[in-house]
Formats: C-alpha cells, structure tokens, sequence
C-alpha cells in the first residue's frame, strides 16, 4: 500500500518558508528571541562569564553596593550577586524547558487519544482533564511539591504535572480538527492502522500548535520555578536560584535593594523574551492571517 502524505512536500516547503518570513518580520518576536538567546548563553557560558564562585562568602564584603568590584552588589553572606545571577539563569531555564517537555510528554498522548477515539474515552479523559484545571495551576504545583520534597528536580516534576492537563486540551482541540481531514480518510481506506496515522500525520499537523503552546509555557514555568524557589520548594541554598535570592533579599529591602533588583529584573526579561517570542510564533503560524 502507499503511504499518504499529510502533505505535499512543496505546499509543505512554501508553508515553511512563508511562517519564517512572517516570524522574521515580526519585531517583538525577534526581540524575544534575541532575549532568549542571550539567556541560555549566559546560562551555559556561566562558568566563563561570573567573575566569582556563586557560592563563595566574604565576610568583609556584606551587602555592599554595586561597585567596580561586585557590579550588582553583594548579598547577605558576601556573595557576588551578579555571578549568582549568572548562575541562577541555568536553574530557571532548566527548570522551564524540563518541566514543559513532561507536561509534552505526559500531556500531548493523553490529548491526542482522546480527540482521536472521541466517546466514552474523550468523555472521561475530558473530565480528569476539567478537574486538573479546576485547581489553580500554582496551588497544584505547590502542592506536589511539598509532597514530593524540596529540591529542583521535585519541583520540575511538579510543574509539568500540573502543566500536563494544558498540553492534553490543546492536542485534544487540534487532533479533532485534523483527524476530519481527507488525508486522514484516505490513510484509513488504505488500510493505515491508527497508531501510525496518530504519530505520521495527527502529530505532524499539530506540531505547530504544540510548539507555540510550549514556548508560552515555558515562561509560566519559569515564574512557577522561582515561586517555588521562594517558598523553599524548589532549588536549595547555597545553589543560587532567582526565586531564592528574592526571598533572601526580602528580609533587606530597606537597605540591599540591589539583592532583589537583579534576579527580579532577570525573571521578567526571561519570561517577556519567551512571551514575545511565542506571540510571534503564534502570529506567523497563523493561517488565517
């Protein structure tokens, strides 16, 4: 039997190119990715970049203010700020792109089957899916957190738990839109079984969805980590995390500003870079644009 492509590969080429011009030429979305880009390289040349150990104190530089020699200050412990900054970049991306990538994983399946098949099992999986979503989404991740124990690893799982239920009702919508196509009729008369045509043709098509939908939740991630941070359920002292230099720093306001300032400043142009840039993916792959 031949297969059935779920497009053809030229449509399929000016589709592709047509969304890159588009994304290209949105301005907010270059910004945002330009944003992003320069966090996970900070996140990954840190070692090259911090000019200290993010864990090293010095009593003798306590809380001292941006200065020649410690650019963003220093912390409660004479730690250099702007190098746990640094180093607090790859928790907070890491924590956003691991936790996503289970919510996918655990998510896109259950959403998928459920669109596909459609009765009773779209009927229950819809109603386990409502009652995730009933739960705020940080209370859920709090929640499973404290049960599962402090640690980022714990809270990584946590939040793509409490992801997941988002994942599944964007495959679920997507899936039942393409499966009435005429090249998944056709897959099925010729004798296509549903395993293959669910991951060559149903997943294919929704991937674009999928892919905007994960770039938004990696930015809801990112602010979930350092919530979690901050309440003592995701990554441990001394190991730096912005969500943990905010709750540190709330005690010293008044006199150590700077000790909030920057991981607070990192946070938001972290989750603005990954808003833009999955608003412009969104508008690019808009086909009714």
């Amino acid at each position: 039997m031949t297969e059935v492509s779920a497009a053809p590969l030229p449509r399929r080429r000016r589709i592709k190119s047509r969304v890159l011009r588009r994304f290209m030429a949105h301005k907010p979305a270059m910004v945002g990715a330009a944003i992003v880009l320069a966090f996970i390289l900070i996140a990954v040349a840190a070692p090259l970049i911090a000019p200290y150990e993010p864990t090293a104190a010095d009593w003798a530089a306590v809380r001292k203010p941006p200065s020649a020699a410690h650019w963003f200050g220093t912390d409660e412990l004479g730690r250099d700020v702007f190098s746990r900054v640094i180093y607090g970049a790859r928790a907070s991306l890491m924590a956003g792109v691991i936790s996503v990538a289970i919510a996918f994983v655990i998510g896109v399946p259950f959403g998928m089957i459920a669109g596909y098949v459609g009765g009773a099992v779209d009927t229950v999986a819809m109603r386990v899916i409502d009652a995730f979503l009933a739960i705020p989404f940080l209370i859920l991740a709090i929640a499973l957190a404290a049960f599962l124990g402090p640690s980022l690893t714990n809270a990584m799982i946590a939040i793509g738990i409490s992801t997941a239920p988002v994942f599944a009702r964007v495959a679920r919508g997507q899936t039942m839109v393409v499966k009435v196509e005429e090249y998944i009729e056709a897959s099925h008369a010729i004798g296509t079984g549903n395993a293959a045509i669910l991951a060559r043709h149903v997943f294919i098509n929704i991937t674009p969805q999928l892919v905007v939908q994960a770039t938004l939740a990696i930015a809801t991630a990112i602010i979930a980590e350092a919530a979690l941070a901050f309440l003592g359920l995701g990554q441990q002292p001394p190991a730096p995390s912005w969500g943990s230099m905010l709750n540190a720093a709330s005690s010293s306001l008044s006199i150590a500003p700077w000790t909030a300032i920057w991981p607070g400043l990192a946070i938001f142009l972290t989750v603005l870079g990954f808003n833009l840039l999955g608003d412009g993916l969104q508008d690019a792959m808009d086909v009714k644009a």
